[in-house]
């Protein structure tokens, strides 16, 4: 199945049963994002600090690969974009990079719990004298909430400090890809995208915060970071410039953030959770993300296995699935058989569906947040 362009998608009325025109929006808004978060960053950012670097490389460097789709598709009139593989290829590399960065700097160090005690009927949390390089990250709602990427890889012997960092830098290549992605399926209704990730950009801001002070980490018995308070100011920018982005983007929208804007998002998005150790909890926070990502999945597959079999069956009635929602029965192709056809039985309005989503988003922001008591 030949999925619709996200950008063609927002920007074509006839998959809005409710008529609004959205031909003639301008596009590539998320180059606005960018400059947004990017003058308050070099204002008031520490530029040597290392966590700092790697979020301004990651946003130019999925900023410039969305940009070109963009551009192809505007300027070029070519509808398919820049081609797959490319993106593929791009976000792979900048995900090989700030793993490689994170596993070579020795700026990027935590201080870890060793131990814990009851003091005065207060529980009382010790951490290392120095800070060591770590392949610990927190898992959610698990008492003892770290997994140790080198024990993962205990098979290898002696090696299996060498093999935890390699199989470090391989999750952070598929967490930076597989964000950037869900949040690119994501675009794609007005607002939906920008205000789910100044949601998830709280959420990491919070997490960023606790994890810079060693008084607040030893609390919530969590990793502390030095250095990572860099990353409160860089979230503080991400977020305000998706505030101010929704301002203009909210429905009914007078500018879409495009590729530019959506890849570099989900990168940004990634590669801070991976910095402060909680790739584990993007599943939870960006729950809507994966969500999007999955359904599209589902969909291609599912059509892909009986078209072999000479069916033409979908799961659902549009991909990604927040489309589903707003998709008229006139609208679906009558040669396909649809397993959940039925489902939702009325269309919504796009701006219902948005908020929704926003809900669901504040919801699993709150419950990861939680993790850091609830173990």
């Amino acid at each position: 199945m030949k999925r619709r362009n996200i950008s063609e998608t927002a920007r074509d009325p006839s998959i809005d049963p409710f008529g609004v025109e959205k031909k003639g929006v301008p596009t590539m808004g998320g180059i606005i994002i960018i400059v947004s978060i990017l003058v308050p960053v070099l204002l008031l950012g520490r530029m040597r600090n290392v966590y700092l670097l790697l979020m301004i490389a990651t946003t130019l460097w999925l900023g410039f690969l969305g940009f070109m789709d963009d551009y192809i598709k505007i300027f070029r009139k070519n509808k398919e974009g820049l081609k797959g593989r490319y993106k593929i290829i791009g976000q792979l590399s900048i995900g090989f990079i700030v793993g490689l960065t994170l596993w070579l700097s020795p700026d990027a160090v935590v201080r870890e719990n060793v131990s814990v005690a009851q003091q005065n009927q207060e529980v009382v949390v010790k951490h290392q004298p120095q800070a060591v390089k770590s392949l610990k990250t927190t898992i959610p709602f698990i008492k003892n909430h770290n997994l140790n990427y080198s024990d993962v890889m205990s098979f290898c012997g002696k090696y299996k400090v060498a093999a935890g960092w390699v199989l470090f830098v391989i999750m952070t290549i598929l967490v930076v890809t597989a964000v950037s992605n869900g949040a690119n399926l994501n675009d794609g209704m007005d607002g939906m995208c920008a205000g789910n990730s100044a949601i998830i950009g709280v959420a990491l801001a919070i997490f960023a915060y606790v994890s810079s002070h060693i008084v607040y980490a030893a609390y919530f018995d969590i990793m502390y970071i030095p250095g990572s308070q860099e990353l409160v100011v860089f979230l503080a920018a991400f977020i305000g410039a998706m505030i101010g982005f929704l301002w203009y983007n909210a429905y009914p929208a007078q500018v879409f953030m495009g590729d530019t804007g959506s890849l570099a998002i989900g990168g940004i998005i990634g590669v801070c959770a991976v910095i402060i150790h909680k790739e584990l909890l993007l599943p939870l926070l960006c729950g809507i993300f994966f969500i999007e990502s999955l359904s599209v999945i589902i969909q291609t597959q599912w059509f892909k296995i009986q078209k072999r079999k000479g069916k033409r069956v979908r799961v659902f009635r549009a991909t990604p699935i927040h489309d589903t929602f707003r998709r008229l029965d006139s609208q679906l192709d009558a040669t396909s058989h649809y397993i959940l056809k039925g489902w939702p039985h009325r269309p919504f309005h796009e701006s219902k569906i948005t908020v929704r989503f926003w809900i669901t988003t504040i919801i699993l922001a709150a419950l990861t947040i939680i993790t850091l008591k609830v173990r």
